[in-house]
């Protein structure tokens, strides 16, 4: 077996490896957004003395809600048109898982931020903190927020699967004599 015969072998079980790879994580990602969207949505308390409390009263909750379906929904999608072969495009799944990632990202740093001052508050801006008051609230906002920074991982590694998966069909860039100057 020839060299270039035996290289392409080889890049063809490397693809076939991280096709798998890349098909388990979008498989895994499916119930950690599922299960992040439901908790938050469901997410409510109401206490006696400062009123109800619930996910779609925070501008950043809410938008981690939206972005957790369109995360559910683009593994969903994602993984029906790789099997069933509507997308055969690299290019297609290296922007658009990192688009997704990008904006788990953002939605995550949201929850955060409301997570933070929820339990420290702004004495500069005099709100107090609320968790005391709203605990069971607090504790399920954590647990969506710990999901979605899972399903987040998933999209990361999706996002490196995917960029190994697109950028290992290119040769390498050719190194040039530096000693050389330019139109030698």
């Amino acid at each position: 077996m020839g060299d270039q015969a035996e290289s392409t072998l080889i890049s063809s079980n490397n693809h076939q490896v991280f096709r798998v790879v890349g098909l388990s994580l979008r498989l895994a990602a499916i119930p950690l957004c599922a299960a992040s969207l439901w908790v938050m949505a469901t997410n409510k308390q109401a206490n006696e003395s400062y009123g109800k409390v619930e996910f779609s009263n925070f501008t950043g909750l809410r938008y981690m809600v939206c972005i957790s379906a369109i995360s559910l929904g683009y593994s969903v999608v994602s993984i029906l048109f790789t099997c069933l072969g509507f997308v055969n495009n690299d290019w297609f799944f290296f922007i658009s898982d990192q688009v997704v990632a990008y904006l788990m990202v953002t939605s995550g740093s949201a929850v955060a931020e409301v997570l933070y001052l929820a339990h420290e508050g702004d004495r500069k801006a005099s709100w107090s903190e609320a968790c005391s008051y709203y605990g069971r609230f607090c504790d399920g906002t954590k647990v969506s927020l710990a999901m979605h920074l899972a399903a987040l991982l998933c999209f990361i590694a999706l996002f490196l699967v995917s960029s190994y998966t697109l950028f290992s069909k290119f040769e390498a860039p050719s190194v040039s004599d530096s000693s050389k100057g330019v139109g030698e």
